[in-house]
This record gives C-alpha cells, structure tokens and sequence, in this order.
C-alpha cells in the first residue's frame, strides 16, 4: 500500500466499503426470508358440560365433512385425468 498513489487506496477503500455494504445488505434481507409466515389458529370453544355423546357425535360430523371434502377432491382430480388423458 505504501507504493500506490493517494487515488489508488481511496478507489480501494471504496470498493471494498462498497463491497462490504451489498454484503451486510444481503445479510440483513435474508433474514426476513427465513422467518416461517405467521400461522392462524382457529379454537373452537365449547361448553364445558358437553356429554361424552355430544363430542363424539361432533367428531363423527367432522369426519363425515373431511371424507366429503377428501371424494371431492379425488373427484375433481379424476377429472383432470380423463381431460389431459393422464394415467
């Protein structure tokens, strides 16, 4: 560095600064990337004097609803393969 002129070491300062600031820039921005997106979490309340019928009458309606919605799905992907000739 002592046998290089003035314009030299400052044009080396300013790449290596300018270096050094797209990097912590990078740095910094990836962070907000790696966060996992907020999650909602839906509680149902209930009454604290429900029966023992009463909840298992509500998981059978809610595993009626999920085969519902797991025939639907199988539907419409069938259909997808009858359309694009899929095997």
């Amino acid at each position: 560095m002592r046998q290089r002129s003035r314009e030299q070491v400052i044009g080396a300062g300013v790449a290596l600064g300018l270096t050094g600031l797209i990097l912590v820039g990078f740095s910094l921005d990836t962070e907000d990337a790696m966060k996992p997106p907020p999650q909602v979490v839906v509680v149902d309340l209930y009454p604290s004097n429900r029966t023992d019928a009463d909840i298992i009458a509500d998981q059978k309606k809610d595993q009626a609803a999920y085969e519902a919605a797991k025939k639907e799905k199988m539907r419409q992907f069938k259909e997808l393969e009858k359309r694009f000739g899929i095997e």
